[in-house]
C-alpha cells in the first residue's frame, strides 16, 4: 500500500509540473507576438526551453500513470466481513449433503468407466492435442450435452437469459475482470491478434455491459453463459494428470448477475442455492465450503465452493464456485446505474458455476454399477435420452 500511495503522489506531482510548465509555455507564446528585438529572441529561447521541459514532464507523468495502473491491477478486492481468515486450507465447511455411496465391489475411477462406456478418450486426446486434452464421444458427449442443457433449462426457469458467449476477448475485458494479475499465467494469449482465450464465460459476460449505464429498474440482470473454457494449468505439473479433472479445455454453463451493491450479499446466496439445486438433480453427495480470504483470488470479496465426493479418490473435489465481486469488476469495466437521486453508481457483479465437464467425473463414479454400467440420475434422463449407460462390450 505504501508503494501504491508513493507512486500516486509522484504521478500527481509530475502531472502538476506538466500543467504548470504548459501554462507558462502558453503565456510566453502569447507574449512573443507582442515583443520585438532582444526581448522577442529571449522569449523564443525560453519558449524552446519550456517546450523541452513540457515534453519531459508529460513523458514522466504518462510513465508514472502507466506504472500506477499496472500496480492497481494487482490490488485485490476487499474481503467481505465474515469470510474465514487464512489461506487455501483454512476454508470452513458449511454443510454436507447426501450419503456417500457404499459399494460391494471395487469401484472404478472415471477414466476406466469412460473407457468401458466408450465415453472418454484421453489417449487420442493427447495424441491430437497433447497432455490434458481429451475426446468425449458417444454417451460421454450425450452426458455432457444433457448436463449443460439441463443447467440452461434450470437457469431459464429461474429468470436468466441464456447466452452463447465469445471465447476470445480483448485485453481490457480480461484485465477488467481481474484475471491479468495473479492469474495471468493461467491464460492463453493469441499474441498476433492481441486476444485472450477465456477460462470462464464470466469474462465476456462481465464486459457485455462495459461503458454502459444500466436501467436501475432492470436490476438484477441475470445471464447464463454457455462456452468452452481454456486454461493453461500453469504450475499444476504432476497434479491430476489422469482423467478430466484438471484439463486445458472444457465446457461450462456460468451464471452471471449485475445487481445493486446493497443486494449483492443476498444475490450471492441465491446463486449458491441454484448451484445446490443442480447438484441435487445429479444425485451426488457434496459439501459447501466458505473459502478463506487468502484464497479468494483478485476479484472476489466472498466465495463459496460446492465440492462433490469422488469415491475412488476418497475426497471431495470442487464442482462449482460462486463469487461476490461487489463493484470491483464494474469499476474497471465502467458498468453503472443511476440511483434514486439520478447519480451514477457502480453495480455489483456476481458469478456462479451451474455445470461443467468435470461433473461427469462425479456422476460416473457415484452412480456406477458392478458390471461397469452407470445409472443416469433421474432428472438428467430426459436430457441424455438414456436411463443407463452400458459398457460397449455388452
Amino acid at each position: 500500500m505504501e508503494t501504491l500511495l508513493s507512486l500516486d503522489e509522484r504521478r500527481r506531482a509530475a502531472l502538476n509540473s506538466f500543467e504548470s510548465l504548459r501554462a507558462d509555455q502558453k503565456s510566453i507564446g502569447k507574449s512573443v507576438s507582442r515583443a520585438s528585438g532582444d526581448e522577442r529572441q529571449a522569449l523564443l529561447d525560453r519558449a524552446k526551453e519550456l517546450a523541452a521541459q513540457v515534453k519531459a514532464a508529460e513523458t514522466e507523468a504518462a510513465a508514472l500513470a502507466s506504472e500506477l495502473d499496472a500496480l492497481l491491477l494487482s490490488v485485490p478486492n476487499i474481503v467481505e466481513e465474515g469470510a474465514p481468515a487464512g489461506g487455501e486450507d483454512d476454508y470452513v465447511v458449511l454443510e454436507e449433503v447426501g450419503e456417500k455411496p457404499v459399494f460391494d465391489f471395487e469401484p472404478r475411477d472415471h477414466v476406466e468407466l469412460g473407457e468401458l462406456l466408450g465415453a472418454i478418450d484421453t489417449e487420442r486426446g493427447a495424441k491430437v492435442s497433447g497432455a490434458r486434452f481429451f475426446f468425449l464421444k458417444g454417451v460421454g458427449a450425450r452426458l455432457q450435452l444433457g448436463l449443460l442443457n439441463m443447467a440452461i433449462q434450470q437457469a431459464v426457469e429461474a429468470g436468466f437469459t441464456p447466452m452463447i458467449t465469445p471465447v476470445l476477448v480483448k485485453p481490457e475485458a480480461m484485465a477488467g475482470t481481474g484475471f491479468l494479475g495473479a492469474h495471468a499465467s493461467e491464460i492463453y494469449r493469441l499474441e498476433a491478434d492481441d486476444l485472450y482465450l477465456v477460462g470462464t464465460s464470466e469474462v465476456p459476460l462481465a464486459a457485455y455491459h462495459s461503458d454502459e449505464i444500466l436501467d436501475r429498474a432492470s436490476l438484477p440482470l441475470r445471464y447464463a453463459g454457455w462456452s468452452s473454457c481454456f486454461r493453461r494449468e500453469a504450475g499444476s505439473y504432476g497434479k491430476d494428470t489422469r482423467g478430466i479433472i484438471r484439463v486445458h479445455q472444457f465446457d461450462k454453463v456460468e451464471m452471471f448477475s449485475y445487481c445493486r451493491p446493497e443486494d449483492a450479499h443476498e444475490e450471492h446466496l441465491r446463486l449458491l442455492a441454484w448451484e445446490k439445486e443442480m447438484l441435487e438433480k445429479v444425485e451426488v453427495p457434496y459439501r459447501v465450503i466458505d473459502v478463506a480470504g487468502g484464497d479468494l483470488g483478485t476479484s472476489a470479496a466472498r466465495k463459496y465452493d460446492c465440492e462433490a465426493w469422488v469415491p475412488t479418490q476418497g475426497r471431495y473435489r470442487e464442482l462449482t464456485s460462486t463469487s461476490n465481486c461487489t463493484d470491483f469488476q464494474a469499476r474497471r469495466l465502467k458498468v453503472r446505474f443511476r440511483d434514486e437521486n439520478g447519480r451514477p453508481q457502480h453495480v455489483a457483479t456476481l458469478n456462479g458455476t451451474l455445470a461443467t465437464t468435470r461433473w461427469i467425473v462425479a456422476i460416473l463414479e457415484n452412480h456406477q454399477q458392478a458390471d461397469g454400467s452407470v445409472v443416469v440420475p433421474k432428472a438428467l434422463r430426459p436430457y441424455v435420452g438414456l436411463d443407463v449407460l452400458e459398457p460397449l462390450s455388452r
